[in-house]
């Protein structure tokens, strides 16, 4: 019994550690946003990553960053597109996930959320517990698009108020980083 058991134990562990090898690769390769700059492993939930046919890819922390990709590469062809499953982290197809709009938690990039789940029972779970509307991929792109405006400046507000909290002598440091000297 206790061979079963440690036989078991040590198979566990080996995929246990590759599992999360593999729905990291994309964060080696894209660790942070193309368009916000936030950290994709922060962010693994809502984190999207686009294959293109000519073999480039983009990773971006939300769908509302990605909806910013579709709209600026509208000339390149999506190979794959995949998002962060909200319960394990893991990518799975953006088109084939449940998707999860609204509900009581914040969203990433957008005061209104939307969360993938890979199947139907685990999004209808989120939505008892949290809210929301169940959706699919092309109603939460849709969605992302009509919060765009808003969301816009909801994030340049919050990035306004924290730029103005930081003392003035970082301020400087900063803009002398980003060739911006005072006169």
């Amino acid at each position: 019994m206790k061979k079963i058991f440690f036989l078991s134990l040590t198979v566990l562990l080996m995929f246990s550690t590759l599992l999360p090898a593999a729905e990291q690769a994309d964060q080696k390769l894209h660790l942070s946003c193309s368009y916000c700059g936030m950290n994709r492993v922060k962010f693994a939930t809502s984190r999207m990553l686009i294959n293109y046919t000519d073999k480039t890819s983009v990773g971006t922390c939300s769908l509302h960053c990605m909806a910013l990709e579709f709209a600026n590469s509208i000339g390149k062809t999506p190979a794959t597109i995949e998002v962060g499953d909200y319960n394990t982290q893991q990518l799975i197809d953006a088109e084939k996930a449940v998707w999860v709009i609204g509900g009581d938690l914040p969203g990433v990039m957008s005061s209104r959320a939307k969360w993938a789940f890979r199947d139907r029972a685990a999004a209808e779970a989120f939505v008892s517990s949290h809210g929301g509307t169940i959706a699919d991929f092309d109603q939460a792109m849709k969605t992302a698009y009509e919060d765009m405006y808003t969301d816009t400046k909801m994030i340049r507000k919050n990035r306004a108020m924290k730029k103005a909290k930081m003392p003035h002598q970082d301020m400087d440091h900063d803009m002398h980083q980003h060739g911006m000297e005072k006169k």
